[in-house]
């Protein structure tokens, strides 16, 4: 996601004079280095080298698990971190308050939880401001991620929810994707055949229901004829609570961000 965010910045044409990055492993801090040229560092070469790649920011994104978020902050200190230094995390379930406090400074977080599709320019990317982050703060997280897509602005207490349908959501298309496809193979198509019959269809269809403006139920009405082929298909995904089975889904993906926030 760190390296969806750089190239999302870089495309929307921000210097990268103005750009450090810091990564695990010499190797990935290389590959960054020879694609962007930016200033890289590793902490494989150097414990310090977070310090070196956020010394006099204004803005630092951390882009790490969940488990690492206050380990990586509270490493941050004075003088290589700015006291007005926006923190931007990245992370599933940490809250902005767990962040403030291990920020000695005072420093403002804003919370988003962009999804996959940033690598390709169309992420959507939920933001919550913390309470040391200003309008201001808010308003320059929110041009960050439009490098990579849509954004949305909620109150912390929905960021949860949120990224149990747009930030998991990609998983969840994929693996109706993978089922589609061997559907597809069950009626006899080789696997080429079936992964272009499903994966066109998916786009073709978003793409339709983006350009249309319309709703998707009454798209799916379109396709739907009377006693035909495609009503026998709906009603049998009706028969199997579908609509029940995706509520249950999120609900047990937000109790693991539940979860997350709590430590467990």
């Amino acid at each position: 996601m760190g390296t969806a965010i750089l190239d999302g910045l870089i495309s929307s044409g921000m210097d990268v004079a103005n750009i450090s990055v810091s990564t695990k492993t010499a190797a990935s801090a290389l590959a960054i280095f020879e694609k962007h040229r930016v200033a890289t560092f590793s902490l494989e070469e150097s414990v310090a080298n977070n310090l070196a790649t956020v010394d006099g920011a204004d803005v630092i994104i951390v882009a790490t698990k969940p488990y690492l978020i206050t380990e990586v902050l509270e490493e941050l200190v004075e003088p290589h971190l700015k006291p007005g230094a926006l923190i931007i995390s990245v992370a599933a379930g940490i809250t902005t308050q767990t962040m403030e406090s291990a920020l000695p400074l005072g420093n403002p977080v804003v919370r988003a939880m962009p999804n996959t599709p940033a690598i390709v320019g169309r992420a959507v990317t939920g933001i919550a401001a913390g309470a040391r982050a200003s309008e201001e703060h808010l308003k320059l997280a929110e041009e960050l991620f439009a490098t990579v897509g849509k954004t949305v602005v909620v109150d912390e207490d929905r960021i949860d929810a949120l990224s149990t349908i747009s930030g998991s959501g990609p998983a969840y298309v994929f693996f109706l994707i993978e089922q589609f496809i061997a559907a597809a193979k069950h009626q006899g198509f080789t696997d080429e055949e079936a992964k272009l019959l499903v994966n066109e269809t998916f786009l073709g269809a978003t793409e339709l229901l983006v350009a249309s403006g319309k709703d998707p139920a009454e798209l799916r009405r379109q396709v739907t004829s009377p006693n035909g082929t495609t009503m026998q298909a709906i009603a049998r995904m009706q028969e199997a609570n579908l609509d029940q089975m995706f509520i249950e889904a999120t609900d047990a993906a937000l109790a693991r961000a539940r979860e997350i926030a709590a430590g467990k």
